[in-house]
């Protein structure tokens, strides 16, 4: 087995391989002075069973083109199978079409890794589970909810909590975190002007006296939170804590939590904290390594994977 790192998230690779317990691939990714990609792999890989590691955040263009071009270079060093894991999948939220002449690019995004020379994809909580379908090669979509259910049994009382879904897209996510910890479950009616903006008009459900635990794939601006915090703080709720598979945080998404009335926000380490978030006392980062590596020896094996989530 080889394990490959780009440069969206080497931590996240480091401690991928170390749960593993195999070494890094040597692997250069530097660019040319015209900010051009160039990969060279430095060991032999002919025959092996190849990993990339390689989150498309930001700057999501430069780290898609890394996936693309490292798996070109591996298909070329006559790798045996080639396994793309994306903890992050960038670009997710274009999985349709939200108006006239708009693209799907997930599609198109699906399409290039395929093409490149992909064998398998490995994903971590898809903002759409019917991307799966835009792959022509196998696809796993790794769930964060073990991760954050033993986070989550380890700090609350269970009797107290309530699970919220923060928009109806989100209530199949939260449905199944609410069964695996056996809690009740609200759910936050909103209506989004624009991107990025969002007003709560509800909450659907009594959250009077609970601890609310808001829970979805992405926080990106923090707007959506913020509301739904204050919603249901003023719903009688305790207290309000979120937990989020992808600390996209983009913008001032960090001033805005720190200064909101959620208790903690917890994200998962999919994509590389900053350092503002890192310091910022109300946001707690998780490891997802364990469950990722897991997933990539249980694939080398070729043993389930699904039965992670059982």
């Amino acid at each position: 087995m080889k394990i490959l790192a780009g440069n969206s998230n080497l931590a996240l690779t480091t401690a991928i391989a170390a749960y593993i317990g195999v070494p890094l691939t040597k692997c250069q990714v530097r660019r040319f002075a015209d900010m051009e990609i160039f990969v060279e792999i430095q060991e032999n890989v002919r025959g092996q069973d190849t990993f990339i590691v390689q989150s498309t955040s930001y700057p999501a263009n430069d780290h898609l083109m890394e996936v693309l071009i490292m798996t070109d270079a591996l298909r070329r060093a006559s790798a045996r199978r080639i396994t793309a894991v994306i903890p992050y999948f960038g670009y997710a939220r274009q999985d349709r079409k939200s108006g006239s002449r708009t693209p799907i690019s997930a599609k198109l995004v699906a399409n290039l890794i395929t093409h490149a020379g992909a064998d398998r994809v490995m994903t971590v909580d898809l903002h759409a589970l019917q991307i799966q379908g835009f792959f022509d090669i196998p696809t796993d979509n790794l769930f964060a909810s073990p991760v954050m259910v033993r986070d989550i049994k380890e700090r609350f009382d269970l009797a107290n909590i309530m699970v919220v879904s923060p928009d109806v897209g989100g209530v199949v996510r939260a449905r199944g975190l609410a069964k695996r910890i056996n809690t009740p479950l609200a759910i936050i009616d909103k209506r989004r002007e624009r991107a990025g903006e969002s007003e709560v008009m509800n909450v659907i459900g009594d959250c009077a006296g609970y601890t609310c635990i808001l829970v979805d794939d992405i926080v990106d601006s923090g707007g959506t939170l913020v509301n739904a915090a204050d919603a249901l703080l003023a719903n009688g709720a305790k207290d309000v804590y979120a937990y989020i598979t992808h600390g996209v945080l983009s913008g001032g998404a960090v001033a805005r939590i720190s200064s909101s009335s959620l208790k903690e926000l917890v994200v998962t380490d999919t994509i590389t904290p900053t350092e503002a978030v890192l310091l910022t006392k109300n946001i707690r980062v998780l490891p997802i390594a364990p469950l990722i590596g897991e997933a990539i020896a249980r694939t080398a094996k070729e043993e389930s994977v699904s039965s992670l989530f059982d």
